[in-house]
């Protein structure tokens, strides 16, 4: 027969106890008094149950937030191979296990040694297992089971906003939707009341009202108006445990607002407005401002303002202000005080903007009166036309009236006028006016032909208020009489051929005259009388306003007469009738067959080409001009002088030659040798300068020969002084370097050649090692010191 080996898990929740054999009911409200056996055998598992039990073995549960000083009792592990010898050990696993699950592994106990929030966490999954404490191996299989936290009320309902602001429209009806609010509770929904909320109104009664389970919020009372009261602030409670006593609540508020709407007519506060206006009140000017009240806002609030009636209704306006709402009464038609002082107008006012839901309430519009007094003021003179037109003809005699104009006072005083030219408007004075009575007379002749029209401007003036005055323009036209002769429309000088045959067109002529003809002009032309029979030409009226000129004879002879000149009469036909005499320029010229002219006497219409004198005079001009300046170069190029060497008078480097001789190193022993102080003979005194020409040439002085141990400065001395008394020497300063110290200087010499006191305190050994490049200086001084020991 196999054995089986049981493992036992025992669960008890409720308070701790000492004894884990005693059964904990009374900590484990609602739930079994007796444990739950667990039989495991070998990798099987099966569910032993006793006697009337029926609910599932590995589901615990455990009070959530407990508040005792012990840790919290769990449950009891127990195998059946237990023997009660401590040879067992048992093992805790899972969410928890170590930490907030501890078990003592000698006895099987398991205690929760933290609070336990089933909203952090409501199930925990847990294995057990029992092990043999020497080898450490499992003497029953893992065994999984759950504690599940047993949920208190611990939570009270979270509104999801602390405030919440909402709006509805003024005079709504009752159980008009205003907003719904949403409370939260963290509790377990599924056991018990705890997460069951149940709303209530605190405060905002009786104007609204909330539905205990969904939180919405309605209106309760009929017709709000928003003009008595805009603002409600309404308290709501969210209350657990379906609102039962002892069940924990939270608050929210809830800030609701009237819009408004058009529930309200204008009404203007006063039903009769009086206003002033000068007559002089220029047009589209503000007279006044009415207004009428209107309770609701924006829109609802806008009126419209119109005049209905009354006598002034076409003479005045009104508009409304946008941004005030007020009425602005404006002049339409200019006013008179002595035509009408007073006017009565009936202005209205109407919302923009009706709601027909409020019609009930009455007409959405009001009316007042308005009177409008009419206030004198002193006028300028008012002329009896805007303009004047004036029509006199151009031979009217000097001081003859061509019109009149008229000016009155409008003012009930009636104070008279005087008239005036404004000479701006008229410079030449062709015109003048009588002061008293305003007839304008011509006081210059007057032409047509000239000036067509004349605008002038009269000025009326109060004779006791000139600032009183007023202008008109009269426009004066200058009508034609017929004063002017016809005369050619140019000047008309032509030839005839010498071969011309007789009755031949040589000439067309036309003319013109200044005048004006209402009916067209009618030109005539004619030989003058004293031409008309002893003419070599004759002329024809072509009755078009034109004539032609024709040949007489067959045959001309320009050696005998080279020149014609044919008098022409030209008439008008207007009263009174003007003529005038013409005269055509004809010329005798030898043309080939074709009519073509070859050769004429006459300069004017053959020019010979060439220059004019003036012309030929100007380039004359220019080419002179032009020799002269060429002269005058050349002759400065030829007087330009050489620059001097020196230019500046302060220059300290006066007869400084600079040769631009660059040495040639160290190697270079030709550059300079100071052999040539110690021996003046080797100086070739033949040697000429040559930065001067000397004038005379002088023989060269033999100086005497320096001795050897001549001093340098006493060689120095001596060359100077034969410098200064040499004749040869340039007739200015010469500036000479001698690169000698003397004596009497700070930083005393610089030079070698008294760097030692004597010769022999130098050791010039030492130059040998320098290489090449000073070998020449070696055997030099390396021979001095050797000359001085021999």
């Amino acid at each position: 027969m196999r054995t089986y080996h049981c493992f036992w898990l025992l669960f008890w929740a409720g308070q701790p106890h000492q004894s884990s054999l005693t059964p904990l009911s009374k900590r484990t409200s609602g739930f079994p008094e007796k444990e739950k056996v667990l039989v495991l055998s070998g990798n099987s598992r099966q569910d032993l149950h006793r006697s009337k039990r029926s609910w599932m073995w590995n589901q615990f549960f455990l009070l959530e937030e407990y508040t005792g000083t012990d840790y919290q009792y769990v449950g009891k592990l127990h195998s059946d191979q237990d023997k009660g010898d401590g040879s067992l050990k048992y093992i805790l696993s899972g969410d928890g296990a170590g930490d907030l699950f501890i078990i003592n592994e000698n006895t099987g106990d398991i205690q929760a040694t933290k609070r336990l929030d089933r909203e952090e966490k409501p199930v925990y999954i847990l294995r057990a297992q029992a092990v043999n404490r020497r080898t450490g191996r499992p003497v029953e299989p893992e065994s999984e089971f759950i504690i599940k936290i047993h949920d208190i009320n611990d939570n009270e309902p979270m509104f999801t906003k602390d405030v919440y602001n909402a709006s509805i429209p003024e005079m709504s009806d009752v159980g008009t939707f205003v907003v719904q609010v949403t409370a939260t509770d963290a509790d377990d929904p599924t056991y018990g009341n705890s997460a069951k909320v149940v709303y209530s109104i605190l405060q905002g009664q009786p104007y609204f009202s909330v539905e205990s389970e969904t939180g919405i919020i309605k209106t309760a009372l009929l017709n709000m108006d928003r003009e008595n009261r805009e603002q409600y602030q309404v308290v709501i409670q969210a209350k657990d445990m379906g609102g039962q006593m002892g069940g924990l609540s939270g608050t929210t508020t809830v800030n609701i607002t009237l819009t408004d709407v058009n529930d309200n007519p204008p009404r203007f506060p006063q039903s009769t407005y009086q206003f002033r206006a000068p007559e002089s009140t220029p047009l589209d000017s503000p007279v006044g401002r009415i207004k009428a009240n209107d309770a609701d806002v924006d829109e609802n609030a806008e009126i419209e303002y119109s005049i209905t009636e009354g006598d002034g209704y076409d003479m005045f306006g009104i508009t409304t202000d946008k941004d005030t709402q007020e009425g602005i009464i404006t002049v339409k038609k200019a006013l008179d005080f002595e035509n009408k002082n007073l006017y009565i107008l009936k202005v209205e006012a109407t919302n923009t903007h009706v709601d027909p839901r409020f019609l009930y309430l009455g007409p959405f519009k009001d009316s007042a009166t308005v009177r409008i007094q009419v206030e004198d003021v002193d006028e300028p003179p008012m002329f009896s036309r805007p303009a004047y037109i004036m029509e006199v003809k151009e031979d009217v005699p000097l001081n003859s009236v061509i019109g009149t104009v008229t000016a009155q006072d409008p003012d009930a005083a009636k104070n008279p006028v005087k008239y005036s030219v404004d000479r701006h408007t008229d410079m030449d004075r062709v015109f003048n006016i009588n002061s008293g009575n305003g007839s304008i007379f011509t006081s210059k002749p007057l032409d047509r032909e000239t000036l067509l029209w004349h605008n002038i401007t009269v000025i009326a003036a109060e004779i006791n208020n000139p600032k009183q005055s007023s202008r008109v323009p009269v426009f004066i036209k200058v009508l034609d009489v017929n004063d002017n002769a016809p005369e050619f429309a140019m000047f008309y000088e032509t030839f005839v051929c010498e071969n011309a045959k007789a009755e031949q067109l040589i000439q067309t002529l036309s003319a013109v005259d200044k005048d004006d003809s209402y009916n067209g002009h009618q030109f005539s032309f004619s030989l003058a009388p004293e031409a008309a029979s002893s003419s070599n030409f004759t002329l024809q009226d072509n009755r078009d306003n034109t004539a032609g000129i024709f040949t007489r004879k067959t045959r001309y002879n320009r050696h005998e007469t080279s020149t014609y000149f044919l008098p022409v009469v030209i008439s008008d036909n207007d009263y009174p009738i003007q003529s005038s005499t013409e005269t055509v320029t004809i010329r005798v010229c030898a043309c080939d067959h074709r009519g073509k002219m070859l050769s004429c006497n006459a300069e004017a219409l053959v020019h010979p080409t060439g220059l004019s004198t003036g012309a030929l005079i100007a380039i004359l001009l220019c080419i002179i001009i032009l020799l002269v300046t060429v002269v005058l170069f050349a002759a400065l190029r030829r007087q330009r002088k050489k620059e001097p060497l020196i230019i500046s008078k302060e220059d300290i480097r006066d007869n400084i030659v600079s040769y631009n001789d660059e040495g040639g190193g160290e190697e270079d022993t030709q550059a300079f040798d100071i052999g040539t102080l110690r021996n003046p003979e080797a100086i070739d005194d033949n040697k000429l300068r040559r930065d001067i020409v000397p004038e005379t040439l002088f023989m060269p002085r033999r100086t005497a020969t320096a001795r050897d141990n001549t001093d340098v400065r006493d060689f120095i001395n001596q060359r100077l002084k034969e410098n200064d008394t040499d004749p040869t020497a340039p007739p200015y300063d010469s500036l000479a370097t001698y690169a000698y110290e003397g004596n009497g200087s700070v930083a005393e010499s610089l030079s070698s050649l008294e760097s030692v006191t004597t010769d022999g305190d130098q050791d010039y050994d030492y130059l040998s090692d320098w290489g090449p490049r000073f070998k020449k200086l070696a055997d030099m001084y390396g021979s001095m010191d050797s000359d001085k020991d021999s």
